[in-house]
């Protein structure tokens, strides 16, 4: 019977490319049917070179577009908005998906910097938009800070994820890229961002405002520091950077060593990143390996108590970053700050630790 079924497969093969080949003579396939025949070999070949970092240095990330949907709180010193990104997270092909978040904005719109907030790993199945950066957000929003935290694909009210497992890894990368471009952008393209229909007026008066904006700043958290530092090595940017016990291990080391949290022990992660290494030079896609193309300021923190990352992880990371930064006689900040006694998420003293966020971004 298995003899028979391959023989088939061949067959069907066989007229798949004889069909292929009179297409391109004779234009029997339309383009739909051969971006459905393109897209089913790229994700059985599991080629991602698109994605990696030397590819995104030298690909052009195009802007999306910022939709403002609903007030979802409404504070004495800034407002709370659930907002729609729509862009196209593949570097290659051309498609729109979506991806949903909260951004705060302050009532005194006195030209106020942008924090773009990038979250750590949360389970999906508990996920709601603004998790994993909501505190830090409304505190910086409390002292003047528009702060833009998008969900992700796959989570909150975002397009469904890709279905391989590290192509959606990395389209986070092309969705902070693309976001980044945006929000650089509200200044001088207003088309950047828009009010839902259903938006009351005032505040979509108050969202055009975001056009007064000034600086870019990144606040990342556990995973999103990996994005984070991904983002800065792509773009060379200097944007001001703050890190909370950011996952500094190179890839796929720093996939490989939670996956004994998984519900199978990390069988599929196992399984995919074997053949991900099939077709794929891995150490393209670490910023580890790109430490030369980082040039911002940089405060990490790390607490003592750390269980999910190492204290040693960010020491070596920072004596490396320095080193880079020494050689290339960088003369930007980079501090490294060590939490006594303090968890994944800087408690005790999380109060202590924004405040010096706040200072850090106020330098610039």
């Amino acid at each position: 019977m298995k003899y028979f079924i391959g023989f088939l497969i061949g067959l069907l093969l066989l007229s798949v490319g004889f069909w292929l080949g009179l297409s391109s003579k004779e234009g029997l396939f339309d383009d739909k049917i051969t971006n459905v025949f393109t897209n089913v070999i790229k994700e059985e070949s599991l080629d991602l070179d698109q994605y990696s970092i030397e590819n995104l240095t030298s690909t052009e990330i195009k802007s999306g577009k910022i939709e403002i949907l609903e007030k979802t709180q409404d504070k004495e010193k800034f407002s709370t908005y659930l907002f729609r990104f729509n862009f196209n997270p593949d570097p290659i092909e051309t498609y729109e998906k979506s991806s949903t978040g909260v951004i705060n904005i302050p009532k005194d719109n006195n030209k106020p910097d942008i924090i773009l907030m990038i979250r750590g790993y949360v389970d999906q199945n508990y996920f709601v938009s603004g998790m994993g950066t909501r505190r830090s957000s409304e505190y910086f929003a409390q002292n003047g800070y528009i702060t833009i935290a998008p969900d992700y694909l796959g989570y909150g009210g975002s397009s469904e994820e890709s279905k391989n497992i590290f192509e959606t890894r990395f389209q986070t990368y092309t969705t902070t890229l693309s976001l980044l471009k945006s929000l650089e952008k509200i200044k001088s393209n207003s088309r950047i961002i828009s009010c839902h229909s259903e938006l009351d007026s005032e505040s979509c008066d108050n969202i055009k405002e975001l056009s007064s904006a000034k600086d870019v700043f990144l606040w990342a958290h556990s995973n999103g520091g990996q994005i984070a530092l991904t983002a800065l090595a792509i773009t060379g940017k200097v944007y001001p950077t703050v890190l909370w016990a950011p996952v500094t291990k190179p890839f796929p080391y720093s996939v490989l060593y939670y996956t004994d949290q998984s519900d199978d022990g990390g069988k599929l992660i196992r399984k995919e990143l074997s053949r991900l290494e099939e077709y794929n030079d891995v150490s393209k896609f670490s910023f580890t390996d790109y430490l030369d193309r980082i040039s911002a300021p940089i405060q990490i923190y790390q607490g003592t108590n750390d269980d999910a990352v190492p204290v040693e992880w960010s020491q070596t990371f920072f004596s490396n970053l320095k080193n880079s930064y020494e050689e290339r006689e960088i003369e930007q900040s980079l501090d490294l700050i060590i939490k006594n006694r303090a968890d994944h998420n800087l408690v005790p003293g999380w109060e202590e630790t924004v405040e010096q966020s706040l200072k850090f971004f106020q330098k610039y």
